[in-house]
């Protein structure tokens, strides 16, 4: 499969002198740390994807941010050209043979099969047409068969003093609509997994997959944090636990940017996460032992606190990201294994599910203990939905 990593750019200068080319770094040149780039299962780089990914991150009206979830799009596009043997370029006369209309098929398949949620499908159509007019526009691809059909969509506005207004947004016959079920729906659309099936997870996982993997699993499935905010977690976090004084065997580890250390969480929310004391004592023993302080010792001086890190002493998410390249490969592999070996549930298992997980059996324990009203507030407050304080 097509791999996806993120590398710090420098930008540099060619010059020849007397036949002998040699690059220097660009003086007060635009340093990009986490430009994403994509590499073919043949380890080739896909030259024209990652310039399109570069060309973007240097201007000035797109986020870096933007730029890495529209490669993790297109590295999305990559595995299934690369699993279905395709060309990229292949537009032949026949429209049904074209590429982008067999990969429009797949996600739409993907969709109503329950494996992708609509606006994921919605999102990699969009950005797969956003990629190839780029190609087109900057001639480096062209087809003897048109790559789609434009037409133009008349897009009805009306401000808050009621006046309307129409503006006209270019459409292709390739563009799939975000079509939600209706009804109420967990967040992101996820279902959690039965408490039999995360507890085989668990240990084919302690089994089968790295120790790194384990962990992150084991504390999305009882913490409840999301992916984001364990990749981040400092091994400065764990030591600063406190024990809960109305739970002696549970412990909370403050995160957010209000946290001493800071650790990332979704909208910069500062809270408390409860954690066991047999998990705390886990981790603790991880953060100190051989395997992870020689990942430690090649990180930069800014990285070495993280508890995670690759075996190259990378992060494995970029800051503030609930998107991980390197979790994505390893969980992957592992759930393919995992179905091999008859635990079906891990199918369609995507991390996010182990959150909505412990919340479910979180509510449980709470509804037994104090009834339904209490166990909404706990619920909220260990997923720090609910602000803390006054």
């Amino acid at each position: 499969m097509a791999r996806l990593q993120s590398i710090t750019y420098t930008p540099h200068r060619c010059s020849v002198n007397r036949g002998v080319v040699s690059w220097r770094a660009v003086v007060q040149g635009q340093v990009i740390d986490g430009l994403p780039q994509i590499f073919w299962s043949d380890a080739t780089p896909w030259r024209e994807a990652n310039l399109w990914a570069l060309e973007r991150a240097t201007g000035s009206e797109v986020d870096i941010r933007t730029v890495q979830t529209d490669a993790i799009a297109i590295h999305a596009y990559a595995n299934w050209l690369e699993e279905t043997k395709s060309d990229w370029r292949s537009f032949p006369r026949r429209k049904a043979d074209r590429c982008l209309v067999r990969y429009r098929g797949a996600l739409i398949d993907a969709r109503n099969s329950g494996m992708l949620a609509p606006s994921t499908v919605s999102q990699r159509m969009r950005v797969a047409i956003s990629f190839y007019r780029w190609l087109r526009d900057m001639r480096l691809f062209s087809s003897e068969w048109p790559i789609w059909q434009e037409h133009r969509v008349g897009i009805r506005l009306v401000d808050a003093t009621g006046f309307e207004r129409t503006i006209a947004v270019n459409s292709t016959d390739l563009r799939i609509p975000n079509r939600a079920a209706r009804g109420e729906r967990l967040e992101d659309g996820l279902l959690p997994i039965t408490s039999v099936d995360r507890d085989a997870a668990l240990t084919f996982a302690r089994n089968h997959a790295s120790q790194e993997l384990f962990l992150m699993l084991t504390l999305g499935f009882f913490s409840g944090m999301r992916l984001g905010t364990i990749t981040d977690l400092k091994v400065r976090t764990l030591t600063n636990a406190v024990r809960d004084p109305v739970a002696p065997n549970l412990f909370k580890i403050a995160v957010g940017p209000g946290a001493d250390p800071p650790v990332a969480t979704k909208f910069g929310v500062t809270g408390q996460i409860w954690i066991t004391g047999v998990l705390l004592d886990t981790l603790l023993h991880y953060a100190h032992s051989e395997r992870r302080l020689k990942r430690e010792i090649k990180a930069v001086a800014e990285r070495k606190d993280l508890i995670f890190l690759t075996r190259f002493g990378n992060p494995y998410a970029q800051r503030g990201s609930d998107k991980s390249v390197a979790v994505n490969v390893e969980m992957h592999a592992f759930k393919r294994l995992a179905v091999t070996r008859g635990l079906s549930a891990m199918r369609d298992f995507r991390f996010h599910q182990t959150r909505c997980t412990f919340a479910t059996e979180l509510a449980r324990i709470a509804i037994k203990a104090g009834g339904s009203i209490g166990a909404v507030a706990i619920v909220k407050e260990a997923l720090l939905l609910a602000p803390t304080g006054n």
